[in-house]
């Protein structure tokens, strides 16, 4: 039976990927970072049942890694599509990790030893990581990388401290890039979505004002895993932050920016991080200002009604206009309209988080042009048809699952990326019969 090849290591391409090894079919998993688990990995819980989002995750992880029908090709990227259903030729360009993973025990002290430090991306900037480093505690595969943009050997031809420490010998400047041709049956694209940068939204003040965070800043802020421990400490001066306000709906529901589209899981996951904050300080004073609360899935508004009546998350109805910083303090004031009574109010607060807009990521357009699929007016993956074919593309034996082609939330991407698995299944055995 051909092979199928899913493009995105997330959530839902982990889920398509093990869906279709369960049933026998060999899988080549492409993932372009240096670990799989994507966005899921980064967060400290998951609504409405509140359980720890990598406690979910990182066993789906190893079950995959460990899968004998699953290859991972991480750090890599398809760059070639060839053919039709059941026949496609493709290209996966590898790209070099630095290190030698047959020989690399993630053991960490070539991190730990290296003298140049960069933003962390899995800490959403708020911490730090070395040139070469592990992804984050649970990475899959658990292999160090070397950022050769920061690497004083790449860069400047001194150091090689990390090749000096590392007790395996796995250090390897000299790995090159690497093509890898397969034929596989069918793709399932799983590519996930990006943040939208509000820094565009000048009178909300992020990028200027330190204690302005989005939301994916946030949950690592509140996670045992973050920078501060899972301590509420506000960026501009390590105060515990008493009083926080959520802002929804920042670049979406507007033409302005271009996505005037509802981001889908906003709303539940400024309340669940609502809620992680009351269970971390209960005196907390924490407010969501909101449009409209849109609660669609199963146990949704129960959760949200708990968060008020239990917790005492205080809902406004009304979008903020403007948000001023005292320079003195760093504390901030939001100037809004509450629209059920009409009237122009104030509120002070020393922490507020932006929940932004998910947006199509940023490789969509040259992924697309690769796959010779189309793509909607917003830049995501079109689906064949909303009502009869939700994940399949407008070219036939190439799927899509997850916020690839729209914002979903956990739960719908798990189960778009089981049903793209029972298509490619299919294809996979009707290659097989020809």
């Amino acid at each position: 039976m051909k092979p199928v090849l899913v493009i995105g290591g997330g959530i839902a391409g982990i889920q398509a990927s093990l869906d279709l090894a369960d049933r026998g079919t060999k899988v080549h998993l492409v993932e372009r970072t240096p670990s799989i688990g994507g966005v899921m990995a980064q967060l400290d819980k998951t609504f409405p049942t509140m359980d720890c989002s990598i406690c979910i995750l990182a066993p789906k992880m190893i079950e995959c890694y460990r899968h004998p029908n699953i290859t991972i090709h991480t750090q890599s990227e398809v760059v070639g599509l060839e053919g039709v259903v059941g026949d496609f030729n493709v290209k996966i360009l590898e790209h070099p990790r630095s290190v030698d993973s047959a020989k690399c025990t993630g053991c960490g002290l070539c991190s730990e030893k290296c003298p140049v430090k960069k933003p962390s991306a899995f800490q959403a900037g708020l911490g730090q990581r070395k040139a070469i480093y592990l992804a984050f505690p649970q990475a899959v595969p658990l292999l160090a990388t070397i950022d050769r943009e920061a690497c004083l050997w790449f860069t400047k031809g001194i150091c090689k401290t990390c090749e000096k420490v590392c007790p395996a010998k796995a250090v390897d400047y000299e790995q090159k890039e690497n093509t890898v041709e397969l034929n596989v049956s069918s793709v399932i694209a799983a590519t996930g979505f990006e943040q939208y940068n509000p820094k565009d939204i000048g009178e909300y003040g992020y990028g200027r004002y330190k204690n302005v965070l989005t939301a994916l800043e946030f949950e690592r802020l509140v996670c045992a895993s973050g920078p501060t421990g899972g301590v509420l400490n506000r960026p501009s001066d390590g105060k515990v932050s008493h009083n926080i306000a959520f802002i929804q709906c920042v670049g979406s529901r507007t033409q302005t920016t271009g996505y005037p589209y509802c981001s889908a899981s906003c709303c539940m996951y400024a309340t669940k991080e609502a809620v992680l904050i009351k269970e971390h300080e209960p005196s907390s004073h924490v407010t969501i200002f909101y449009m409209d609360l849109r609660t669609f899935g199963k146990g949704f508004q129960g959760f949200v009604d708990r968060a008020q009546s239990y917790w005492g998350v205080k809902y406004i109805r009304g979008r903020p206009g403007e948000i001023r910083e005292d320079p003195r303090t760093k504390d901030l004031t939001i100037l809004y309209e509450n629209t059920e009574i009409g009237k122009v109010e104030k509120m002070e607060v020393d922490l507020v988080v932006l929940c932004t807009a998910a947006i199509p990521h940023r490789d969509n357009r040259k992924l697309g042009g690769v796959l010779g699929v189309e793509l909607d007016e917003f830049g995501f993956f079109a689906d064949k048809d909303m009502l009869t074919a939700p994940v399949e593309s407008s070219k036939p034996g190439i799927y899509v699952c997850g916020s690839c082609h729209g914002p979903r939330d956990i739960p719908e991407s798990v189960a778009e990326a089981s049903a793209t698995a029972a298509k490619a299944a299919e294809d996979a055995a009707r290659a097989e019969v020809k």
